[in-house]
């Protein structure tokens, strides 16, 4: 093997190594491995580098040769893998051995390569022990006498016993000595391994590297690990998701010291990478009913230096409506990660929408503060302050609504994937009590979103979703609620296949929004392949005058769609038609959507 390894930089420094011979007609490479298993058999030739070549049509002589004399060592790990270590291979090339050609006597032409390999005996474990072990430890059952000796059960029990002491602070335990041993007459190989586990240690002073406009001292606030605390690889790994969740870094890595402190501490470097400050994007929806809808941001990374955010937004809706017109919604938000504490972001925001929508007309002016606060990957909450206030035409009146209020929200998310989900659930609760001023009563807004993905056992092929809302505004009458508050149902986000709000109530003859709203929507999706997607759906809604009592009526819809998978999520088309169209509701048969991401 040195000997190999010695030829093959001589032919570096001479540039032998580049492949300059033209390709020639390789006729087969045959690959054999007796008794193999078909598993096993598969994970070889996946492996193989010779066939790796030709499937990418890298035959030139100096390339078959360079992969046939990796071929060995190639192979033999993956057998190692696999507890077979006592293998026998062959490569031969036109029928030479690729282990005895010369390095600078390499063929001209090469027609046939034969990869004959003879397992030998699957050896078991013999004696194995790892030493010393941190309480409560347990190791890899696989690692046992009797069981299949693979080499990657070795390192799987070797990391655990490390990784064990780590989480209790020892930081540098690092194995001392290893003796794996051979047992070729009864087959076992014998594993003695050693640990070194290190005194226990806090974490120490935290040294951000990299940066080029953050503060380092807003990193270390934001990675949030506290001198004195007991070193742990799981906190290490939450300072690193924080940072990269303030969108301010590329790249985030955090490396303990290999030696500590003489007061017990270990620091912590934090390697960052900015990205780049700006950014900007633009969507676009269109659905057949309410017209279409175009949005573009702009997003400022690192505002003022503490990895802060500003995100300015616009949109315009109702473009080519059948009913109602143009809106928009004009949006300013600033983010500014681990306020208060490492798990606090403070959000500010300004926010102005014209609704143009079938019932009334309204422009509203809105101003928040909220702090969100993150409890675990999937567990966050916040709670803030809202001023609000419209300006609204219906029933032939105009009509002033002013609130401040304080709302609550809570998020529980396991989705594998935002836009196209295949497993686990998003739930999504808000409780707003508020008070009115001006025409408005004072009054408790509840919302309620939930959403579950199932993958019935097809590796993402065939996945059941279906979506709950609930929506209620207790207190207030109907006349004395903003309208942006009421409820109604119909459009894409509600019941697809009517039209957009189509579903509300009549107060005092007059049509407008519920003060109850209740959804439930349920799809199939199925993947073709890698790019398409079809969908079937079903959607129903209810709208009520009061919280779930009073003047009620219910749709439903359905229909089929297909998606396109792209970078950034499926591109969704869906055709609906209604299933039961409520009473005095006209509109077109079949509705069309368009948009980016699962409809939910």
């Amino acid at each position: 093997m040195r000997g190999r390894l010695m030829a093959a930089a001589l032919m570096a420094v001479l540039g032998l190594g580049a492949t300059t011979q033209t390709a020639t007609a390789l006729e087969s490479i045959d690959f054999n491995a007796e008794g193999a298993s078909d598993s096993l058999m598969e994970t070889l030739r996946a492996s193989s580098l010779l066939l790796t070549a030709q499937e990418a049509e890298r035959t030139a002589p100096l390339d078959l040769m360079a992969a046939a004399r990796a071929e060995y060592g190639r192979l033999i790990g993956l057998l190692y893998e696999q507890a077979y270590f006592a293998p026998t291979i062959h490569v031969r090339v036109d029928g030479r051995e690729a282990a005895d050609i010369a390095p600078l006597s390499n063929p001209t032409t090469i027609d046939r390569i034969v990869v004959d390999i003879v397992l030998g005996p699957q050896f078991t474990f013999g004696e194995v022990s790892v030493e010393p072990l941190i309480a409560g430890t347990v190791l890899p059952e696989d690692f046992a006498t009797g069981q299949p000796a693979r080499s990657t059960t070795v390192r799987a029990a070797l990391n655990t016993a490390l990784d064990a002491w780590r989480a209790q602070g020892y930081a540098l335990a690092a194995a001392a000595d290893q003796r794996v041993v051979a047992n070729h007459n009864a087959n076992q190989l014998n594993v003695r391994l050693t640990l070194t586990p290190g005194p226990q240690l806090r974490i120490g002073t935290v040294v951000p590297q990299g940066q080029e406009r953050t503060r380092p001292q807003r990193i270390v606030d934001i990675a949030g690990l506290e001198r004195g605390e007991i070193h742990n690889p799981e906190d290490i790994t939450d300072a690193e998701t924080r940072l990269r969740q303030t969108g301010a870094f590329a790249s985030v890595v955090l490396n303990t010291a290999e030696t500590a402190n003489p007061d017990g501490t270990v620091d912590v470097t934090a390697l960052v990478q900015e990205a780049p400050p700006r950014r900007i994007g633009f969507g676009a929806e269109i659905d057949s009913e309410s017209g279409g809808r175009l949005s573009g941001f702009w997003l400022h990374r690192n505002l003022l230096g503490g990895a802060e955010r500003l995100r300015l937004e616009a949109a315009v809706d109702g473009i080519a409506a059948r009913v109602g017109g143009l809106g928009y919604t004009l949006d300013a938000r600033y983010t500014r990660p681990a306020t208060l504490n490492r798990d606090t972001d403070l959000e500010l925001g300004l926010n102005a929408v014209r609704l143009n929508e079938r019932d009334y007309e309204a422009d509203a002016f809105q101003a928040d503060a909220t702090l969100v606060r993150r409890y675990s990957d999937a567990l966050r909450a916040s709670a803030g302050l809202i001023l609000r206030f419209e300006s609204a035409d219906f029933a032939g009146t105009s009509r002033d609504f002013g609130t401040f209020g304080i709302p609550v929200t809570v998020t529980h998310d396991t989705r594998d994937v935002a836009l196209n989900a295949t497993d686990g659930h998003y739930v999504w609760a808000e409780a707003m009590p508020y008070l009115g001023f001006a025409e408005a009563q004072s009054g408790l807004r509840l919302r309620f979103d939930a959403r579950t993905y199932h993958d019935l056992g097809s590796e993402g092929r065939f996945v059941l979703a279906g979506r709950a809302q609930l929506g209620a505004v207790i207190g207030p009458d109907i006349d004395a609620t903003p309208r942006g508050y009421l409820f109604y149902s119909g459009g894409g986000g509600t019941v697809r296949g009517l039209p957009y709000q189509s579903l509300g109530v009549t107060s005092g003859g007059t049509d407008s929004g519920g003060r109850g709203f209740a959804g439930l929507s349920a799809e199939l999706r199925v993947r073709i392949n890698d790019t398409f997607s079809v969908v079937a759906f079903a959607d129903a809604g209810a709208v009520s005058s009061g919280v779930f009592s009073g003047e009620t009526d219910w749709q439903a819809g359905g229909g089929a769609g297909i998606r396109y998978a792209t970078p950034i999520g499926p591109l969704r088309l869906d055709l609906a038609v209604p299933i039961r169209r409520n009473a005095g509701v006209t509109g077109n048969n079949v509705q069309l959507y368009l948009g980016i991401g699962q409809a939910f």
